[in-house]
């Protein structure tokens, strides 16, 4: 059984917080590429960033998501990762129109089933590091919710509750499947 979950959807959705508190649970997490990226690319001065040049932010994020999936591999529990190579393919594809999707995803699979969030304008929240508005975030949801089923993954959507109410969501989802 694959044990590398991917949690995914609207940015601004609590995944970062839901990941959080799956790791205060003890399972091992991988914190999304981008965030990672920003943070290195702000304090370095660099230029790949989403907002500068995005193809750049694109390419780094799939080094970056396939380098956290083969870290992963044999690890014994479940692994929970903040987005993934899928999401940062998807950005890059959707982009450039190259087509990198089908085969990066098709050489790196993730547990069948991928745990989406869905646009939640109530705790969107702008930072630092998510500089762009709420539109764009449903925008690349839509594309994401669409790109999934079509890469064989089984979407299951999260829903609107308490963090640990989806912790436990996903975990309860997971155990039965």
């Amino acid at each position: 059984m694959n044990r590398s979950v991917l949690i995914s959807g609207c940015s601004g959705g609590g995944k970062s917080t839901l990941l959080a508190e799956l790791g205060r649970r003890g399972h091992a997490i991988v914190e999304e590429p981008g965030r990672r990226i920003v943070r290195q690319e702000l304090e370095s001065d660099g230029t790949a960033l989403p907002w500068i040049d995005m193809a750049a932010f694109a390419r780094r994020a799939i080094e970056m998501a396939t380098a956290d999936h083969a870290a992963a591999h044999g690890r014994a529990g479940w692994t929970f990762f903040d987005r993934g190579l899928i999401d940062a393919a998807a950005a890059l594809q959707h982009l450039t129109e190259e087509p990198v999707l089908e085969r990066l995803s098709s050489l790196h699979r993730y547990n069948s089933s991928v745990f989406l969030t869905p646009p939640w304008p109530e705790i969107y929240v702008a930072d630092p590091e998510r500089r762009h508005g709420f539109d764009e975030a449903v925008a690349e949801y839509d594309r994401l919710a669409a790109i999934y089923p079509a890469l064989g993954y089984d979407v299951v959507m999260l829903p609107k509750i308490a963090v640990a109410d989806r912790a436990d969501f996903i975990l309860d989802q997971l155990e039965t499947n």
